[in-house]
């Protein structure tokens, strides 16, 4: 069983993971490159039962920043943790730039590319979607596949 551990810019706050990560996405939302400060954020889901606090949970604060979507940070150095979901309780998104081992699946595309950085190409080969792709009557391929 892949066990990976991650922690904050501070390592106040540390987290282990036990179990193989879902899919892992590029996610270019504006949320998300805003809680990342950068293009865009590399993420997967697991399951809530996969993931346990280690360290600093008491550090650890929430931002509601969508209806259902809490962002977790360590409220001393400002790292990106985890996302909850109120409506999923079952399920957590981590950002994989937290990790301190290399997760043994890879990235499977990006998502939300209908508001991607303008200054940003996107030229490694993998699958585009212009929004989640989880839904197929609101996803559209611009990646040129059918």
């Amino acid at each position: 069983m892949q066990v990976l551990t991650g922690r904050c810019l501070c390592e106040g706050v540390a987290y282990r993971i036990e179990g193989e990560l879902g899919p892992i996405f590029h996610c270019h939302c504006s949320r998300c490159r805003r809680w990342h400060g950068a293009a865009f954020r590399t993420r997967a889901t697991i399951r809530s039962s996969q993931f346990s606090w280690t360290r600093g949970e008491e550090l650890v604060k929430g931002f509601h920043s969508s209806e259902f979507v809490v962002k977790h940070f360590c409220s001393v150095c400002g790292s990106s943790l985890i996302s909850t979901y109120d409506n999923d309780p079952e399920k957590i998104g981590v950002p994989l730039g937290g990790l301190d081992q290399a997760p043994t699946n890879k990235a499977e595309g990006h998502f939300f590319v209908g508001s991607k950085a303008p200054w940003l190409e996107i030229t490694d080969g993998l699958p585009q979607y212009e929004t989640w792709p989880g839904s197929l009557a609101s996803v559209r391929r611009t990646s040129g596949e059918s």
